[in-house]
């Protein structure tokens, strides 16, 4: 579990920031009433112990981390139900022992969690009490309030470096397709073939040599299809001779004879 105390400002999952996080487990302790304190978590459902996580104190994140190891606690089950999971009083609770007792060890006798689920990613937020009955309730509420605000804003910035990410792969792409057309129309020549299946080679070879596929066409366009027919055997393409691969790689045209100081013995 990385908590703010030990993690970097620009080390929460999704770029989301990490003050933002740590403002709201402050202003959700301030906002709840009886409240010692509040942890804050953000899971897109894969690692959960890796899950960023901001605490009110330090001696809080051992409760966090407690509940990532065992697989129990209040934010786990908040987790799996998505809905608001507590208790009155820990001195009395059988469930999530290793929990509870390093509840109780801390001085921490009730909590209560809050989920929030928006796009793939689920905000919680703790409250923690040094006396039995701290309640909070899904409705409205400061605290919920909060909770479901923070939650809309982590999904919009999720969309939004989603958005951008989309607009460099277009922009990536838009760049690397001289090239590639490039690489299709020696493939075309070298196969004697149509563009949609001189792309699909492209995107095969891409695959077994474990290339990208703008990396891969470059390479093919620099050395004008030298060595082409060996990639194209192995995957059961055939050229369609080899005087023709030969001239297209070296740019001659077909049925001529390449001019001196071409060819294989360049």
């Amino acid at each position: 579990m990385r908590t703010l105390f030990e993690a970097g400002a620009s080390d929460l999952d999704e770029g989301a920031p990490a003050r933002s996080l740590a403002h709201l487990a402050e202003q959700a302790a301030w906002c709840t009433p009886d409240s010692c304190g509040a942890a804050a978590t953000v899971s897109t459902g894969e690692d959960t112990s890796e899950a960023p996580t901001a605490v009110t104190h330090p001696d809080l994140s051992a409760l966090v981390s407690v509940q990532w190891e065992s697989g129990e606690g209040p934010i786990p089950t908040a987790l799996d139900s998505g809905r608001a999971t507590g208790a009155d009083d820990l001195l009395h609770e059988r469930r999530w022992p290793e929990y509870r007792a390093m509840a109780l060890q801390a001085g921490v006798r009730s909590s209560a969690t809050l989920p929030y689920r928006r796009d793939g990613i689920t905000l919680t937020i703790t409250v923690y009490g040094f006396r039995p009955g701290l309640k909070v309730e899904k409705g409205c509420t400061a605290t919920d309030v909060l909770g479901e605000l923070a939650a809309t804003g982590l999904a919009r910035e999720r969309r939004y470096r989603e958005a951008l990410a989309e607009v460099d792969q277009l922009d990536t792409a838009l760049r690397t397709r001289p090239v590639v057309d490039q690489a299709c129309g020696i493939l075309m020549y070298v196969l004697g073939c149509d563009p949609d299946t001189a792309f699909d080679t492209l995107r095969r070879l891409s695959q077994r040599t474990n290339r990208k596929l703008s990396d891969l066409a470059g390479a093919l366009v620099r050395t004008r299809g030298h060595g082409l027919e060996s990639e194209l055997r192995c995957l059961g393409d055939r050229p369609r001779d080899t005087g023709r691969a030969t001239a297209a790689r070296d740019g001659a045209e077909p049925g001529r004879t390449p001019a001196p100081g071409t060819g294989h013995g360049r």
